[in-house]
């Protein structure tokens, strides 16, 4: 059975019985007995007359039925049920599983809990039989019942020896327990009826229910006595070898102690006649570290206690490994180490153009962070974070500052981190406790003011051990971490001396709380020429030097770059270019292990035979010779990208059709741009017959690839209009920005990124947003120059600019 009819609190064995049991070994009275009594199916739980118990009810016939005693001031009658699996849900026990015998109760007390369970306290009056059950018309069960009368022999030498025999054994085992209760024991002396003697011990014997059950039905008192007497020889018996075998683990226990204090003597011992100094030696050695690490006072505090305990312990203790690690961490942690600033402006920015092309604003924002610093290094200088798609140098830029700085460099990876403990470190008292990746990384660097890189800070993740991000907060806070606390030293540390640099791909997926305490510093794509200079300057070396060629053996003329760049990569940063340089130089190398000379200077001709046919293919012109094809511009975190938005209609009823793996905003935006084709279709040379009978459908290609924003707002204006006027799109021409319906450009975001992306997609001119227009000097000066910028406010610029003057041919 799952469902428990009643159930009760383990009471048989527990001190709160003991005392119940103590304080209620008192006649019930002689009240008259009723004829028909309320019964209430237990579930494990018998109750004996004379004894008190709580019982907790969770069916609602019991409750009804013990309510109802309650009220009319009438004993209930506890009945054991028998366990069986197919409990009905109503909580009405078959009669059929019910025994004959129970015990009549008058209810004490009456609670319900605030688990809607109902909680009584019942005293026991006298043992019944049950002659036939009965429901009322609400449900709850009774029965008429024959009460059973105690017998009560005097002068019986049977009945007398058995009672002397069992209070002396109940005595006994109430010596045996954990616990002992004199006023249990007091109450045990004082029993003088037979009965009662036999049911107060069978209640607090700690027997099975059924076994209970057994007792409760025998009526013969001689029978019941040497039940209950059985039942209590073997309980006496398990507690005299419980009693045993605690006294011999407490005797073995005592002589491991013995052992280990003989050992410690001998150890002194042997100090003194210096054999053994093994010890006393590490001790000393570490107390020499520790003091050379120049600890503030609370850790040199905390480590002198450590040391006290280690001198007192034993080696083979399993603690004592525990507490030399710990002891040797802190002797290895650069607690007053510093590297010594040498910041030189003039050469940090050779630094950083040796390292890096381009990235202009970038370096002039790093070198003015060294330059403050050079000027007050005290002051609290702001957390740096580096945001932008994967592979444009932003680690690097790391490296390049603390080469610049002089100083070491540590990086540690966020990303898939979703535990607070590998940042705050473990406790000690946990096994295989381990500081967290803070500290761990500053005892590498060996040096408390290193330049410390946390990567991929969007990677974050919290789960059911806490919020890596929340722990960051402190770390990241320089008005706070000068005491950061790690769980396992137990001590605070000072970061304030450590220059923290995060990185990013996405800024969003960084907590609101972690972003406002750092600095953001936006590290876009690079353009075209950006690419093929760095490749020539950094990439084509490199993979040269890793194969063990010359430039006489492979040389990739620039022609070949900017084919690589072009027909075989797309992306805002440089690592799919660097595979591809990898690819290249990998199929000179063989022709040179096979004792060729080498394929010599690489021309875009031969790039076909080596990587294979082009992968970036210009599909303007194909998607765009047809009317209700626009070209749009998008953000990804990968940098910037361009999205054909499709339109087409079909004879139907004016419903609109969105596909393409579209997010609610792009699929809201689509319905805006239609309402506003709706709204102004008399001023597009629209005919309203055309709209009414037509179904309209827009796809966005790509459709494996999730896409959202408000951006495409008007590329899918533009693309309606283009379907509904019959006239195409210039194919040229590619657009970004959100429209409102009243025919408004808004403004967007990304910029830089997205015409990058036209620009390498071969676009001539970008539509933009008006107010955009303050974000002009962010592109390229290059990237400027190759394109056609128009800034537009009105949706009506927009079509005047983007669709060509005449309707396609039909």
């Amino acid at each position: 059975m799952n469902d428990e009819t009643t159930q009760t609190h383990e009471t048989h064995t527990s001190e709160h019985q003991k005392d119940e049991i103590s304080h209620t070994l008192v006649h019930s009275g002689s009240a008259p007995k009723p004829e028909v009594i309320h019964i209430l199916p237990m579930r494990e739980v018998v109750l004996f007359p004379e004894l008190v118990m709580p019982v907790v009810l969770d069916r609602p016939a019991a409750m009804a039925g013990a309510q109802h005693a309650m009220r009319n001031e009438q004993p209930v009658g506890l009945v054991l049920a028998s366990p069986d699996e197919g409990d009905d849900a109503n909580g009405d026990e078959p009669e059929s599983r019910l025994h004959r015998v129970g015990t009549g109760a008058n209810i004490m007390r009456y609670v319900t809990g605030s688990d809607g369970n109902h909680h009584l306290v019942c005293q026991g009056i006298a043992r019944f039989r049950v002659r036939e059950f009965l429901k009322d018309e609400e449900g709850r069960l009774s029965a008429k019942v024959s009460w059973i009368d105690e017998p009560a022999p005097e002068g019986d030498k049977h009945v007398d020896a058995r009672m002397d025999n069992l209070r002396n054994s109940a005595l006994e085992a109430i010596e045996l327990m954990d616990q002992p209760s004199r006023e249990l024991a007091h109450a045990i002396r004082s029993i003088t009826s037979a009965a009662l003697l036999a049911d107060a011990v069978a209640g607090y014997l700690g027997l099975k229910a059924k076994d209970k059950q057994q007792i409760l039905e025998a009526i013969e008192l001689e029978a019941r006595l040497d039940r209950v007497q059985s039942f209590l020889d073997y309980r006496l018996e398990v507690m005299r070898l419980s009693r045993d075998i605690n006294q011999q683990t407490q005797q073995r226990m005592g002589e491991h102690q013995r052992k280990a204090m003989l050992r410690e003597q001998m150890r002194s011992i042997q100090r003194e006649l210096g054999e053994d100094e093994s010890t006393a030696e590490e001790v000393q050695r570490l107390r020499e570290q520790l003091d050379e690490a120049k600890l503030p006072e609370e850790a040199a505090e905390q480590t002198d206690r450590e040391l006290r305990r280690l001198e007192r312990m034993s080696d083979a203790s399993a603690e004592y490994s525990m507490v030399r690690t710990y002891l040797e961490l802190m002797a290895e942690l650069p607690w007053a180490q510093a590297s010594e600033d040498r910041i030189d402006i003039q050469a940090s920015r050779e630094i950083l153009d040796e390292d890096h092309y381009g990235l202009d604003k970038i370096k002039r924002r790093i070198l003015e962070h060294l330059a403050v610093h050079k000027l007050n290094p005290e002051g609290k200088a702001p957390i740096l974070c580096f945001v932008g798609p994967p592979g444009v140098g932003k680690t690097s830029l790391g490296r390049s500052i603390a080469r610049a700085m002089n100083r070491e460099f540590v990086r540690a990876s966020l990303g898939g981190v979703h535990d607070e403990s590998e940042i705050r470190g473990h406790r000690r008292t946990y096994v295989g406790a381990m500081p967290g990746s803070i500290i761990s990384h500053l005892r590498k660097a060996g040096t408390r003011n290193p330049v410390f890189m946390l990567d991929e800070m969007d990677k974050l993740g919290a789960s059911a051990h806490g919020d890596p991000a929340s722990a960051l907060l402190e770390v990241l806070d320089p008005s706070q971490n000068d005491t950061f606390n790690d769980h396992y030293l137990g001590v605070p540390f000072d970061l304030s001396k450590v220059m923290f640099i995060a990185t990013a791909n996405v800024l969003d997926a960084i907590p609101g709380p972690l972003r406002d305490r750092m600095e953001v510093i936006e590290v876009p794509g690079y353009t075209h020429q950006e690419k093929q200079q760095i490749a020539r300057r950094y990439l084509v070396g490199r993979q040269l030097e890793q194969a063990g060629l010359t430039t006489e053996q492979c040389d990739i003329s620039d022609d070949a770059l900017s084919a690589l760049i072009s027909d075989y990569t797309r992306e805002a940063g440089l690592r799919n270019l660097d595979r591809e340089i990898s690819a290249v130089v990998r199929h000179a190398a063989v022709q040179v292990a096979e004792g060729k000379s080498g394929p010599g200077t690489i021309g875009p001709k031969d790039l076909a035979d080596i990587l294979g046919p082009k992968r970036v293919d210009n599909e303007i012109a194909l998607r765009t010779n047809i009317a209700g094809v626009s070209t749009g511009l998008a953000w990804t975190p990968a940098g910037g990208d361009i999205l054909f938005v499709e339109a087409s209609r079909a004879p139907g009823s004016g419903r609109l059709t969105i596909t393409g793996q579209l997010g609610d905003v792009m699929k809201e935006s689509a319905q805006a741009a239609l309402s506003l084709v709706k709204a102004r279709a008399e001023e597009l040379d629209i005919e309203q017959e055309r709209l009414d009978k037509s179904d309209i459908h827009i796809h966005v290609p790509a459709g494996a690839i999730k896409k959202d924003g408000p951006s495409a707002g008007v590329a899918l204006y533009t693309a309606l209009v283009s379907l509904l006027t019959d006239r195409k799109v210039r194919a040229n021409v590619a657009m970004t920005g959100e429209i409102s319906l009243r025919g408004q450009v808004l403004p967007i975001g990304g910029v830089k990124e997205k015409t990058l992306a036209a620009h390498q997609a071969g676009i001539k001119t970008v539509l933009l947003p008006e107010r955009n227009r303050k974000d002009e000097d962010d592109i390229p000066e290059n990237v400027r120059s190759a394109l056609e910028i128009h800034y537009m406010s009105h949706v009506d610029e927009v079509i005047d600019i983007a669709l060509q003057e005449t309707a396609a041919a039909a």
